[in-house]
Protein backbone atom coordinates (compact mmCIF):
# COMPACT_ATOMS: atom_id res chain seq x y z
CA UNK A 1 0.00 0.00 0.00
CA UNK A 2 1.58 3.32 -1.10
CA UNK A 3 1.69 6.53 1.30
CA UNK A 4 -1.57 8.37 -0.62
CA UNK A 5 -3.43 5.09 -0.12
CA UNK A 6 -2.86 5.02 3.41
CA UNK A 7 -3.62 8.50 3.86
CA UNK A 8 -6.96 8.20 1.47
CA UNK A 9 -7.74 5.12 4.45
CA UNK A 10 -7.10 6.54 7.57
CA UNK A 11 -9.01 9.89 6.24
CA UNK A 12 -12.34 7.95 5.01
CA UNK A 13 -12.21 6.16 8.72
CA UNK A 14 -11.72 8.93 10.63
CA UNK A 15 -14.29 10.83 8.64
CA UNK A 16 -16.79 8.14 9.39
CA UNK A 17 -15.97 7.98 12.92
CA UNK A 18 -13.82 4.84 12.75
CA UNK A 19 -10.57 5.53 14.63
CA UNK A 20 -9.85 2.75 16.23
CA UNK A 21 -10.71 0.87 13.07
CA UNK A 22 -8.26 2.60 11.38
CA UNK A 23 -5.30 2.31 14.41
CA UNK A 24 -6.17 -1.75 14.00
CA UNK A 25 -5.31 -1.62 10.29
CA UNK A 26 -3.57 0.98 9.50
CA UNK A 27 -0.56 1.84 12.80
CA UNK A 28 2.00 0.01 12.79
CA UNK A 29 2.86 -2.10 16.02
CA UNK A 30 5.71 -0.06 16.99
CA UNK A 31 4.40 3.13 16.68
CA UNK A 32 5.81 5.65 18.28
CA UNK A 33 2.80 8.80 19.35
CA UNK A 34 3.57 11.97 20.06
CA UNK A 35 1.39 14.58 21.81
CA UNK A 36 2.22 18.25 22.57
CA UNK A 37 3.53 18.48 26.54
CA UNK A 38 0.53 20.63 27.05
CA UNK A 39 -1.80 17.57 26.13
CA UNK A 40 -3.86 15.91 28.75
CA UNK A 41 -2.45 12.53 28.50
CA UNK A 42 0.85 11.63 28.29
CA UNK A 43 3.15 13.07 25.71
CA UNK A 44 4.86 10.03 24.36
CA UNK A 45 3.48 6.94 23.81
CA UNK A 46 4.80 3.59 21.96
CA UNK A 47 3.07 0.24 20.75
CA UNK A 48 0.12 0.18 19.56
CA UNK A 49 -1.29 -1.29 22.16
CA UNK A 50 -1.16 1.56 24.37
CA UNK A 51 -2.15 4.48 21.64
CA UNK A 52 -5.32 2.12 21.55
CA UNK A 53 -6.06 2.35 25.33
CA UNK A 54 -5.01 6.37 25.47
CA UNK A 55 -8.13 6.32 22.35
CA UNK A 56 -10.28 4.33 24.88
CA UNK A 57 -9.50 6.95 27.83
CA UNK A 58 -9.50 10.39 25.46
CA UNK A 59 -12.91 8.61 24.20
CA UNK A 60 -14.15 8.44 27.60
CA UNK A 61 -13.64 12.18 28.87
CA UNK A 62 -15.97 12.62 25.91
CA UNK A 63 -19.38 13.85 27.67
CA UNK A 64 -21.05 15.21 23.59
CA UNK A 65 -19.38 15.38 20.98
CA UNK A 66 -20.52 18.48 18.66
CA UNK A 67 -18.93 18.16 15.21
CA UNK A 68 -15.33 17.15 14.12
CA UNK A 69 -13.46 17.53 10.52
CA UNK A 70 -10.72 15.87 9.01
CA UNK A 71 -8.74 17.59 6.00
CA UNK A 72 -7.95 16.08 2.64
CA UNK A 73 -3.72 14.44 3.19
CA UNK A 74 -1.46 15.88 2.23
CA UNK A 75 1.06 13.58 0.89
CA UNK A 76 5.00 13.51 0.51
CA UNK A 77 7.30 10.33 -0.04
CA UNK A 78 6.46 8.69 3.16
CA UNK A 79 4.66 11.46 5.15
CA UNK A 80 1.42 13.13 5.24
CA UNK A 81 -0.39 15.41 7.04
CA UNK A 82 -4.26 15.69 7.55
CA UNK A 83 -5.90 18.70 9.95
CA UNK A 84 -8.30 17.62 12.61
CA UNK A 85 -10.67 19.74 14.50
CA UNK A 86 -13.01 18.11 17.06
CA UNK A 87 -15.64 20.38 19.13
CA UNK A 88 -16.73 18.15 22.31
CA UNK A 89 -17.88 18.65 25.80
CA UNK A 90 -15.07 16.87 28.13
CA UNK A 91 -16.11 15.85 31.33
CA UNK A 92 -15.13 18.10 34.42
CA UNK A 93 -13.45 20.37 31.61
CA UNK A 94 -16.26 22.11 29.73
CA UNK A 95 -17.12 22.74 25.99
CA UNK A 96 -13.94 22.54 23.87
CA UNK A 97 -12.34 23.07 20.44
CA UNK A 98 -9.81 20.98 19.69
CA UNK A 99 -7.23 21.27 16.50
CA UNK A 100 -4.67 19.66 15.47
CA UNK A 101 -2.23 18.74 12.56
CA UNK A 102 -1.52 14.75 12.35
CA UNK A 103 1.69 13.62 10.63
Amino acid sequence: MTTKDVATKLVDYVRQGKIFEAQTELYADDITYIEPESAMAPHIIKEKAAVADRGKQFAAMIEERESSTCSDAVTGANYFSISLSLDATMKGIGRQILDEVCV
